[in-house]
């Protein structure tokens, strides 16, 4: 970790470390032993005069502050981050991620490529077999969207196949000839796997929607209500078009289905509050946690709330264990 900090530090930051006050991230559920190994690389051999190490979910909070106004800016929501390997569904309240709430689920970008790469193995021939795993992730890349509903564009599909049916061209990288694919239902059955998980994994059968609003759930009952009010997307697999629809119009049928229990138990004599849901998207989605770093280490704040050097020579790497969080920041 040393050598990959001097390489990213004097090699392409080109920065003297001892000039720079240092903002780090770290995924929810790091150890705080692992927090202190960090800090001691950084005081002890890169000298830095102020580091900070942030929870990821709460700076892809900070990004969402680009898509509202600055009375509307908050750090409490759920963070639904999906990168390659993994994606995590995080609750953060004031700033403060609650630990315990945290899920992850193992459907990410990975998956939804080795699933579009088996479909188009069944179907599509003339694909240079060591090239299927890179055609499959440009095909992901460039066409696939969520549908509302899969029967119906099943549907849409058959009926028009002209308009639908893409063609992606590629090169063969050994023979340098051109070859093309046809791209269809893998379109939007690729990133559906979110919604309908036992497509491509038999033991994980809960959707996407289901989970974070288990997660809300299990979170304390006074923040429930501004949670689902605050579901933002972080991570280049959230970046599918309508995702984010397809995501609050699930949640809320969730929420307004509890509700109508919850009456029709009351026997019609009380009427619950409606829920507001909604989900934060917004431009700089993929590159949300480094987008909020930026914003909020930009920040005059970001100077209080560092460790510094002389507290870090008084008191040891045991500092790093607990964060001040950024105070309201307009």
């Amino acid at each position: 970790m040393e050598r990959f900090l001097k390489q990213c530090i004097f090699k392409y930051l080109r920065a003297e470390p001892e000039d720079h006050y240092f903002l780090l991230t770290e995924p929810p559920l790091n150890t705080p032993e692992n927090r202190e190994y960090t800090a001691e690389i950084m005081f002890e051999t890169f000298n830095v005069p102020g580091l900070y190490i942030a929870v990821q979910a709460v700076l892809a909070l900070a990004a969402s502050w680009m898509s509202r106004s600055i009375e509307e800016r908050t750090l409490t929501g759920i963070v639904v981050d999906s990168g390659d390997g993994v994606t995590h569904v995080i609750p953060v309240a004031e700033g403060y991620v609650i630990g315990s709430c945290i899920k992850h689920i193992p459907i990410a970008g990975r998956n939804i490529t080795s699933f579009i790469q088996s479909l188009l193995r069944e179907r599509e021939v003339g694909i240079p077999p060591e090239q299927s795993l890179e055609t499959a992730k440009a095909i992901k890349e460039r066409f696939c969207y969520i549908c509302p509903d899969i029967a119906k564009e099943f549907a849409k599909y058959d009926s028009d196949p002209s308009k639908s049916i893409k063609k992606y061209e590629g090169i063969n990288a050994v023979t340098k000839k051109p070859f093309s694919v046809d791209v269809g239902y893998e379109r939007f059955l690729g990133p559906e796997i979110f919604f309908h998980p036992e497509f491509s994994n038999p033991d994980f059968t809960l959707p996407i929607s289901d989970i974070v609003d288990n997660v809300i759930q299990n979170c304390p009952i006074d923040v429930r209500r501004p949670l689902y009010n605050n579901i933002v997307l972080s991570g280049g697999s959230t970046m599918f078009r309508d995702f984010g629809r397809r995501l609050q119009r699930d949640i809320k049928r969730v929420v307004d289905a509890r509700l109508r229990d919850s009456e029709a138990l009351s026997g019609g004599h009380i009427k619950p509050k409606k829920i507001d849901v909604q989900v934060i998207s917004h431009h700089m989605q993929r590159y949300a946690v480094w987008f909020g770093g930026s914003m909020l280490a930009s920040t005059p704040d970001f100077y209080q709330v560092c460790h510094t050097k002389k507290n870090y020579d008084e008191y040891g790497p045991s500092i790093c264990r607990y964060n001040p969080v950024f105070g309201t920041m307009t």
